[in-house]
């Protein structure tokens, strides 16, 4: 499904109303039907008590065609306006004057005061008071109000988005409303699916209000929630030499974890034969811990880092593999951030950097802009700073934007780790990962990865499909992880260990896991 943003929705709009004559208050009263069958559904109206918050917009008028279709199905309704009447324009105003027909008590509020025995009555409460295009930080009356209603525990249901959130960045601007339940209109909003507005909406419905396909399904809109490719069956038939040759170029002294994880979660993902070429003097350890994966011993600088002088060694080996990762643990040792750099535009094939490897690429960015083979990058948000030269919050503010530039400039597919992963393409398209969890957010999570992304191009995925399907795989494992043991101490070693039982669900489920979004969001 498709994720818009503001101004994209709203030439959605535009069009269904001036290409496809769809009237402005067809789609008002549509949008408003929505969020009634949703209430019917999920809580009830018949001789229910609610209150109907409504702000002078556009999400104003969504909120009184509620109220009037909570009314006329046996709700007991009170409408609140934050604002003056005279500020409803055109299809809001059309609205208000049908509802001023009826016998439905509508109170402008000047204070809290008016609002809050009222709300204390009610059974739910239905937000429509601000809308999608909020772009300042609110306050004063409307603050209050959306703090005293989430005191107030009632269930809320919010019109479009919950109100303080930014439709196009996900962020709480001053307060927002924390929502059991959020209908949102035409497309989902980068704001309903980024967090933390994901969190303050509860559970998320669409309705596309009568949008034709060719509209919500336009190809000018690049953002999307990743819908993972099916895995193609295992050759029954197939050896261990089959399912792809990967090197991982991995480890330093005092890093043993990121070498490990990262080459055995390769083989927990479908991997058949993991190589890993990390410091002669780690190798043991690493050999105890993990039998199965096959050593490359290299040749150590003074700190235990792997020295340049493996260059020539290590660019032969990757002739003859089919995918090379480089980076985990390998330390900022000057030296071996050299190698790094030495290694990048010389590696003919696909090729993953992550961790220090990010480091060393981001004082010459220029190294992968002209790869002709694939290159994934998979920063978390430090990371992804300095390969931009950004400051994190400069990221924060506009997370997409700066992704598509970011993977359109460098000609890499991104992956912006954290709460919904973000997948970038050369091509400016986003997948938004809605697998994981807060647990995940451990040491060692990231190399997990890291195989595991390789270990779903051995089983026959092109570069792209593996990227954002290993993505919900690593998010899926770690949500199996927290089912069984709680998010609190998760730890990377349990997230690789439900990996093959996150691709076995993964198999038998395929068909309703891309059909529901992974139970993100419900259709209307």
């Amino acid at each position: 499904m498709k994720v818009s943003a503001v101004d994209e929705l709203r030439i959605l709009d535009k069009e269904a109303i001036n290409t496809f004559s769809i009237p402005a208050d067809t789609l008002m009263e549509n949008a408003g039907l929505s969020v009634y069958f949703t209430i019917l559904k999920e809580f009830g109206v018949e001789d229910r008590k609610f209150s109907v918050f409504c702000g002078t917009g556009n999400n104003g008028g969504d909120g009184l065609v509620v109220a009037r279709k909570l009314y006329s199905g046996g709700g007991k309704v009170r409408v609140f306006l934050l604002g003056n009447e005279s500020k409803f324009k055109e299809e809001a105003k059309k609205n208000l004057q049908i509802l001023l027909k009826m016998s439905i008590d509508i109170c402008k509020i000047d204070s809290i005061e008016d609002v809050k025995s009222a709300v204390d009555d009610s059974d739910a409460i239905i937000d429509a008071i601000l809308g999608i295009g909020l772009t300042r930080d609110i306050s004063g009356l409307c603050k209050d109000v959306i703090q005293m209603i989430n005191n107030s525990h009632k269930t809320v249901f919010s019109v479009d988005i919950p109100s303080g959130i930014s439709g196009d960045t996900g962020a709480m601007k001053g307060a927002a409303i924390n929502a059991d339940y959020t209908i949102t209109f035409g497309l989902p909003k980068i704001g309903n699916i980024l967090y933390p507005g994901y969190g303050h909406c509860g559970k998320l419905y669409v309705s596309h209000i009568s949008f034709p396909p060719v509209l919500y399904s336009s190809d000018s809109i690049k953002v999307e929630i990743s819908n993972p490719t099916e895995l193609p069956e295992r050759n029954r038939a197939a050896h261990k030499g089959d399912f792809a040759k990967v090197l991982i170029i991995a480890g330093a002294s005092g890093y043993y974890g990121a070498p490990y994880f990262s080459a055995l979660s390769f083989l927990k993902a479908g991997g058949g034969y993991s190589r890993l070429a990390t410091p002669i003097s780690i190798s043991p350890f690493l050999a105890s811990k993990g039998s199965e994966i096959v050593f490359i011993p290299q040749t150590e600088t003074a700190s235990g880092s792997i020295s340049l002088e493996n260059k020539d060694r290590l660019l032969e080996i990757t002739k003859n593999m089919d995918m090379v990762i480089i980076g985990p643990g390998l330390s900022l040792n000057e030296e071996t951030q050299q190698l790094v750099r030495e290694l990048t535009p010389l590696i003919s094939k696909p090729l993953l950097i992550d961790g220090d490897g990010l480091t060393a690429i981001s004082n010459d960015i220029e190294l992968i802009k002209n790869r002709k083979a694939e290159t994934v990058l998979t920063p978390h948000m430090g990371e992804m700073a300095r390969i931009s030269n950004m400051k994190t919050e400069e990221i924060n503010e506009n997370k997409i934007n700066v992704l598509q530039q970011m993977a359109r400039e460098l000609n890499s597919i991104i992956v912006l780790k954290g709460a919904h992963s973000l997948i970038g393409y050369p091509d400016e398209t986003v997948n938004i990962n809605m697998s994981g969890n807060s647990g995940m957010a451990t040491a060692g999570s990231g190399d997990v990865l890291t195989g595991t992304i390789a270990g779903i191009f051995s089983l026959g995925l092109s570069i792209k499909n593996a990227v954002k399907t290993g993505v919900f795989i690593h998010g899926l494992s770690g949500d199996f992880s927290a089912t069984n043991k709680g998010e609190d101490g998760i730890t990377a070693q349990d997230i690789m260990d439900y990996i093959p039982i996150s691709i076995k669900s993964y198999r038998e489920n395929y068909l309703n896991i891309s059909k529901n979004f992974y139970n993100s969001i419900f259709m209307i």
